[in-house]
């Protein structure tokens, strides 16, 4: 599934409803979105690599460039998150099977 594509000098993402909406109008529900999809193992994502000379909006270069890189550099790192994720709940988690 690609998360973020640039088509027409413009940058866009895909929303949960699988529609193509301008970078600019992303909000923090959108990006939570994005980032829940780049982090599922079961979800292969792909992203349009950054380029300026491709968008000519400046406000889609900034935003784009900026959310291209947080959820490459995240996707990177999966696996180290969920492995701390999953160690720092597995401590209270025996805490609490101990007194059960």
């Amino acid at each position: 599934m690609k998360l973020l594509q640039i088509d027409n000098s413009q940058g866009f993402f895909l929303d949960k409803d699988g529609q193509l909406v301008p970078i600019n109008k992303l909000d923090k529900n959108h990006l939570l979105w994005l980032v829940d999809q780049s982090l599922d193992a079961n979800v292969e994502v792909t992203f349009d690599i950054f380029d300026a000379e491709k968008l000519q909006n400046q406000a889609h270069q900034i935003i784009y460039k900026s959310v291209y890189d947080k959820l490459t550099a995240l996707r990177e790192q999966r696996k180290d998150f969920v492995d701390t994720s999953e160690r720092l709940y597995l401590a209270d988690y025996e805490k609490y099977r101990e007194s059960i």
